[in-house]
C-alpha cells in the first residue's frame, strides 16, 4: 500500500515558514499542523510569533493554542495530538503541512520515534531546581553530550526536564543518529527554508522590533496578571524571560532588546544545528522554489 504523502516546512526563526506554509495549502488543498513548542499554549501570541487569522487565509491550523500556560504540555502528547490531526486531514483528502521551528516535535511525528513517557516526579524537579541553570547544564553535558548541544542552556525547565528523563529511567533522551525515511509512516517532503546569513540577522531584528510595537510586552504582563509564574515565563523561551526580567527591573528596556537580539540568533544557530543532521532536508533559500517541489512529489 502507498502512504499517506505529508509535507514539512522548516527552517530557523524569522525565515518564514509559517507564510510559505499558508501559501502551499492554498495551493495544494493542504491544512497546516504546527510544531511549535510555545504556539501550542493560550495567550503566547505575540512573543511566540503565532500566526494570526488574518495571516491563515483562510487555511485550518491545528495544534495552535490547545494548552494553558500554567500547565506542560510534551513531546509525547504533541504526537499524539498532531498525528490524530495529520490523519483526520488525509482522510479528508487534503495535504498535512507540518511547519515550525521546534525540530524535535516535527522529527518524531515525521518518523514515529519512542518518547518516554516520564510523568513529573515533582520531588526530584524541586531538588533539581535549587542548582543554578551552569551547574545543571554541566550535569547534562555529562549525562548526555548530544541533548546539551541542542538544548538552550539558560532554560531551566527544559535542563530539569531532560535530566529528569535520564534520572527516570536510566537512560538519555533518544537520540537517532539517522533520519530514516523507511521507520516513517509517511511518504515525506521535507523542505527546510535557510535565507542568507545577513538578511536572516535583518529579519530577526526587524520581526523583533514589531513583535515590540505591537505589544509583546503587554502580553507578558497580562500572562504575569493571570497568575503565570516567572519560573513559568523563563520556561516559554527567549522573549518571555528577557521581557518578564525588564518588568522585574532586572535589566533597562535598551538591555531587553540588545539580549533578545543576539540571543535569538544564537537561537537560530541551535536550531539549524538540529535541522541539519536530517540529509532528507530540501534546502530552499527562498520560499518561491518550493512549489515546483511539492508539484513533483504529489505528481501533480
Amino acid at each position: 500500500m502507498e502512504k499517506p504523502k505529508v509535507i514539512a516546512v522548516v527552517g530557523p526563526t524569522s525565515s518564514g515558514k509559517s507564510d510559505l506554509a499558508v501559501n502551499l495549502a492554498r495551493r495544494f488543498n493542504g491544512e497546516v499542523v504546527s510544531a511549535d513548542s510555545r504556539q501550542v499554549y493560550k495567550g503566547l501570541n505575540i512573543g511566540s510569533g503565532k500566526i494570526t487569522k488574518r495571516e491563515m487565509k483562510g487555511v485550518p491550523h491545528h495544534l495552535l493554542d490547545v494548552a494553558s500556560p500554567k500547565s506542560t504540555f510534551t513531546v509525547s502528547k504533541y504526537k499524539k495530538e498532531s498525528t490524530k490531526a495529520i490523519n483526520k486531514i488525509i482522510k479528508r483528502g487534503k495535504v498535512p503541512i507540518i511547519c515550525g521551528g521546534t525540530g524535535f516535535y516535527v522529527d518524531a511525528v515525521l518518523y514515529n520515534w519512542p518518547i518516554p513517557p516520564v510523568k513529573a516526579d515533582i520531588k526530584l524537579r524541586a531538588k533539581l531546581h535549587l542548582q543554578s541553570t551552569e551547574k545543571l547544564f554541566k550535569t547534562l553535558q555529562k549525562l548526555d553530550p548530544e541533548r546539551s548541544n541542542n538544548i538552550d542552556r539558560h532554560n531551566k525547565v527544559r535542563l530539569v526536564r531532560a535530566l529528569e528523563i535520564i534520572k527516570t529511567t536510566g537512560a538519555a533522551v533518544p537520540h537517532f543518529k539517522l533520519f530514516d525515511l523507511k521507520t516513517s509512516s509517511y511518504e515525506v517532503l521535507k523542505l527546510g527554508l535557510r535565507p542568507k546569513e545577513k538578511l536572516l540577522k535583518e529579519k530577526i531584528k526587524t520581526r523583533l522590533l514589531k513583535r515590540i510595537k505591537l505589544g509583546m510586552v503587554r502580553e507578558v504582563k497580562n500572562l504575569k496578571a493571570s497568575g503565570v509564574s516567572s519560573r513559568k515565563l523563563e520556561s516559554f523561551g527567549l522573549e518571555y524571560r528577557y521581557v518578564n526580567r525588564f518588568l522585574e527591573g532586572q535589566i533597562s528596556k535598551a538591555q531587553m532588546v540588545a539580549e533578545l537580539t543576539s540571543q535569538i540568533n544564537h537561537y537560530a544557530k541551535r536550531q539549524m544545528t538540529w535541522f541539519k543532521r536530517d540529509k532528507n532536508t530540501i534546502w530552499l533559500d527562498t520560499p518561491g522554489k518550493a512549489f515546483s517541489k511539492v508539484q513533483g512529489f504529489l505528481c501533480l
